[in-house]
């Protein structure tokens, strides 16, 4: 692989991987820190090329050159790539990511219909920052690039890229959230532009074959001029042929099980135990969410409450830690998820805590990286219940925490992530509260013995389908079509 900065390969996404900003009279930089960022910091790294997103940190035009652009990791001396950025208005930032993206494509492509507000503003702003990403792209590409879009932010750029460049490059494209089936996409606005959008790419990658399928029928059902070949996943065009393959994105496996085995993973724990009230004696499972009605937190909550009724002898001896980062509040539907939410946790902690004991511990603050580890280290048990998620990051997360004395996950059906490990998870419906507050003190009550069994498959699986398994796939997929474009 080269490494250097001039490489074929231009990543294209909405976050940055590196941040700058004032700290008084000084700059600082924000690095990523786990996730699908680090995970492509890393490939780029090795890679070179170049990232271009959207700079959003108040000090990143103090750092950058004529052309917007900066060397990182700021201070590597080799294996560095260009960092591009792109600049958005507020009113930008407001209609296309806040607007179309997060009101529109986010809640269509979760079969959230009833949460979706569409305005022209919305589309029109959408569509223009597209076609920005896309103009900075073809100024950067030849014959021998290889474009890589993340995410649903781009459901037009891969299109207006072709149409803007004379090059002829490769355009791959990974869509981080689910996809719907054809008759909750009718409802998108502007559906038919954001399929033909997509069709500019070679390659479209998904976390699981359904979300395929569903985009395949989307498809055929919707652009007359192309021609689907489910079995295959291939639309042919008369101007190309894209490829559509599920990719299931990983995490760092053994980063988090190195972090959350290491000597201060205790006293981690038990400072926030401490800081929170917790018996670090006592039972304890933990749910880690953004607060966004997606996530299935009130439906958890309820569970929990019918669990807290049924069993009174879990009462002042089991505790429910929920950590919440606030996300998109500047949307009513995000507000009123955590009204909900703070709500639900005063009703429980009212209805059946003590002056020593609050069932639910919720937290809204910053918790650190080592915390959060060595809080899904501690835990006997995850509870993760999305209504709808694209793959759910947080319950491999606790997976690779595991070490001794294994935990029991808790999952919906509903997060892609069942796909792959629903054997060895105890599965539930979110809604179905009996059957959720059965599932939880059905993994409180688990056998030591049943759950080193689960774990260890399901250890086995996260480890062997890691974030750098993921990278290292996706890229293989994209030289493969690559090849095929270019006759190589």
């Amino acid at each position: 692989m080269s490494e250097s900065t001039d490489s074929k390969y231009l990543v294209v996404s909405n976050r940055e991987p590196y941040r700058h900003d004032w700290e008084g009279d000084d700059i600082t930089v924000d690095r990523p820190n786990g996730g699908l960022t680090s995970g492509l910091d890393g490939a780029m790294r090795r890679l070179g090329g170049t990232w271009i997103a959207w700079g959003d940190g108040d000090a990143d035009r103090e750092v950058v050159d004529d052309e917007n652009r900066v060397q990182v990791p700021p201070d590597a001396d080799e294996n560095r790539y260009t960092l591009e950025r792109v600049w958005l208005s507020e009113e930008e930032q407001e209609n296309y990511y806040l607007g179309f993206s997060n009101q529109v494509l986010w809640p269509i492509c979760h079969a959230a219909l009833t949460k979706m507000e569409s305005e022209r503003r919305h589309w029109e702003a959408y569509r223009e920052v597209n076609r920005r990403f896309a103009d900075t792209v073809a100024e950067r590409v030849d014959e021998e690039s290889v474009v890589w879009l993340q995410d649903y932010h781009f459901g037009l750029a891969p299109s207006m890229i072709r149409e803007q460049t004379e090059h002829d490059p490769a355009i791959a494209h990974f869509w981080h959230i689910p996809w719907p089936g054809p008759d909750t996409f009718r409802a998108c606005p502007h559906g038919e532009e954001i399929l033909r959008g997509l069709l500019g790419n070679d390659l479209l990658g998904f976390h699981v074959d359904r979300y395929c399928e569903n985009f395949l029928r989307c498809v055929d059902e919707l652009i007359p001029m192309a021609t689907v070949d489910l079995d295959a996943g291939v639309v042919h065009q008369p101007d190309g042929r894209l490829t559509v393959r599920s990719f299931p994105l990983g995490v760092e496996a053994d980063r988090i099980q190195e972090q959350a085995a290491g000597s201060a993973s205790h006293d981690r724990f038990r400072e926030f135990a401490d800081d929170h009230g917790i018996d670090t004696e006592g039972t304890l499972a933990l749910g880690v969410d953004r607060l966004d009605y997606t996530k299935g937190i009130p439906e958890r909550l309820q569970a929990l409450e019918r669990l807290f009724e049924e069993q009174p002898d879990l009462r002042e001896s089991f505790t429910y830690v929920q950590i919440g980062s606030e996300s998109r509040s500047e949307i009513p539907a995000y507000e009123a998820v955590q009204t909900e939410v703070a709500e639900a946790v005063a009703r429980i902690n009212d209805r059946f805590g003590t002056d020593d004991w609050r069932p639910v511990v919720y937290e809204t603050g910053y918790v650190s990286n080592e915390t959060l580890y060595a809080l899904y280290r501690a835990a006997d048990a995850a509870l993760v219940s999305p209504i709808r998620d694209g793959m759910n990051l947080v319950a491999q997360e606790y997976v690779a925490a595991q070490a001794e004395d294994p935990g029991a996950l808790v999952l919906s059906e509903q997060a892609g992530i069942h796909d792959r490990i629903g054997d060895d998870v105890l599965s539930v419906t979110p809604q179905n509260t009996d059957e959720f507050a059965s599932a939880i003190h059905e993994a409180l009550a688990m056998s030591d013995k049943e759950r080193e069994r689960r774990m260890t498959s399901l250890r086995r699986e996260i480890q062997r389908n890691d974030l750098e398994s993921w990278t290292e796939t996706m890229l293989d997929e994209i030289a493969v079509v690559d090849a095929s474009r270019h006759g190589r």
